[in-house]
């Protein structure tokens, strides 16, 4: 079987092996595929590996070799699934995979806000300190989580993470879902979307991105949020209605947000978030642990496996 990685470099810059997916077949991989260069790199290949490379109904059409198409990711939205189904074609994704990193990452942002370490460490390489006439001083304030109320939106593997690193900090922790969590560990309270927007101190977003929830976080939510709240999107950007997150903190109306998501990646230079008053971004690399890169790069190997021998696993669309 010929295997195709349309773009492989943001899995694997260098730092990981190729190797165990090369014996599975005839293995090509590029780092991006342009959009006009898509047909040309897949038309003879019968399995394909996608991370952001959009695969359409047209090149599935002009690709009639195609039986597999693999998302390296595990938001699949870049295939048109309805297209895979009628041509028979096995879709799967990677679950799971990041879930430890996503958190860490959650907690790095957040503490950031709680404690500015860079900032006060390089006030100390300034010489700010040994200039100090006390032994102690602080550039920004500093902030305890204990007693601190987390929001979670979603409660899926991630949110649940969040939540349990949040209780070793000595939150409180409450949380919204689109259904009813049962077996609710101890010291979470499910609420409303309302009622956690309201009460919580700090608001972990952790839900995926549907045609239902698109710009959820808007104007009317955000004016709910405690004027003293951070804000954190480790989820999809375009939950997020961006020009009114950017608003309410250049307004004042919220303490500050950590993103590690945009509505569009790379960003426009305009995006207003890009020069908002307290907002912190990363460029989606909740992910990209070489822990986490590992994983994803195992698992793909397995469903291809899978796939092969006839047990396709991690479907979707189906």
């Amino acid at each position: 079987m010929k295997i195709v990685v349309l773009d492989g470099y943001t899995l694997n810059p260098g730092d990981l092996s190729w190797k165990d997916m090369s014996r599975l077949g005839e293995c090509t991989v590029y780092d991006r595929t342009p959009a006009e260069e898509t047909l040309s790199r897949m038309a003879d290949a019968d399995i394909i590996l996608t991370n952001k490379v959009i695969i359409s109904r047209s090149v599935m059409e002009q690709s009639p070799k195609l039986k597999y198409i693999g998302v390296l990711a595990t938001g699949y939205n870049v295939v048109d699934l309805d297209a895979a189904r009628e041509r028979q074609i096995v879709v799967t994704n990677i679950p799971a995979y990041s879930t430890d990193s996503v958190a860490q990452l959650t907690f790095a942002h957040l503490l950031n806000v709680c404690h500015q370490v860079n900032r006060h460490a390089q006030s100390v390489r300034n010489g700010d300190w040994a200039n100090s006439l006390d032994f102690s001083y602080f550039v920004s304030p500093q902030m305890e989580l204990a007693g601190k109320t987390m929001g979670i939106i979603g409660f899926g593997k991630i949110g649940r993470k969040v939540a349990a690193i949040a209780r070793v900090f000595g939150m409180n922790v409450i949380f919204h879902n689109r259904s009813v969590v049962s077996g609710t560990p101890e010291g979470m309270v499910q609420k409303s979307l309302e009622e956690v927007m309201a009460e919580a101190d700090v608001l972990s977003i952790n839900c995926p991105l549907t045609d239902a929830n698109r710009e959820f976080v808007n104007r009317d939510l955000l004016a709910r949020m405690k004027p003293t709240a951070i804000l954190i999107n480790t989820g999809r950007g375009a939950l997020i209605r961006e020009h009114d997150l950017a608003d309410a903190l250049n307004e004042g109306r919220l303490a500050a947000a950590c993103l590690d998501v945009l509505s569009t990646e790379p960003p426009h230079p305009g995006n207003p978030l890009l020069t908002a008053q307290n907002c912190y971004i990363t460029p989606h690399v909740a992910w990209a642990t070489r822990e986490a890169r590992q994983r994803l790069m195992n698992i793909a190997v397995e469903n291809i496996k899978a796939f092969q021998a006839g047990t396709p696993v991690n479907r979707v669309g189906v």
